[in-house]
Parts: structure tokens; C-alpha cells; sequence
């Protein structure tokens, strides 16, 4: 995914996602592929690590709903690709109206 998708899922500046980003970057934890002017991050492919991540993350507690509500815009923001690539940068704030209808 790009910032871009993460800044419009989490309704967090870019400054602070790339901030966050450049940090699990250097502890090992996420990849970065340029293509053009898009880069795209990920977890580090290793199935260990993911399962861990996986179970530290199902058992993180939501009683407010926040990182269900951020699932669910990330589930439309990744929509707005077009043949697996972000085509648009931030929409934050386009975002956070349609969240307010």
C-alpha cells in the first residue's frame, strides 16, 4: 500500500504516517517498492513474523470500534485503484466528508 491509502484509512497527516513508515522501515519490519511516483510498503515477507503480527493485532482491544472503522475505510480506499495501483495521492479530506454523510 502507499501512504496515501494509509493517510485517507487512518485519517492521519502524512507527515506523521511517513514519520511512523520510516521508523518500521529501519527496525527491519516493512519493504518499499518505488514504481514511478507511487512507493509501496509492506510487511516483510516472512510467514513467522506475519503470524505473530496477525495474533498481537486480533488481540489489541477495540471498545471504541477505531481500528474497525479504519479497516472499513481502508476496504474503500483500496477501491479507488486502478489494476492494483494507487492512482490519486491523499484524499484526506474528500474522506473524512463522505465519513460525515
Amino acid at each position: 500500500m502507499c501512504s496515501c491509502e494509509l493517510v485517507d484509512s487512518l485519517l492521519e497527516p502524512e507527515y506523521k504516517i511517513s514519520r511512523h513508515i520510516k521508523i518500521l522501515k529501519s527496525a527491519g519490519l516493512i519493504t518499499a517498492v518505488k514504481d514511478g511516483k507511487w512507493v509501496y510498503h509492506g510487511l516483510v515477507e516472512d510467514e513467522s513474523y506475519q503470524k505473530l503480527l496477525q495474533r498481537v493485532v486480533i488481540e489489541l482491544p477495540d471498545q471504541d470500534g477505531v481500528y474497525k472503522s479504519d479497516f472499513k475505510r481502508f476496504k474503500k480506499r483500496i477501491k479507488l485503484r486502478n489494476k492494483g495501483r494507487c492512482v490519486m495521492g491523499a484524499q484526506y479530506q474528500t474522506v473524512q466528508t463522505q465519513e460525515a454523510v
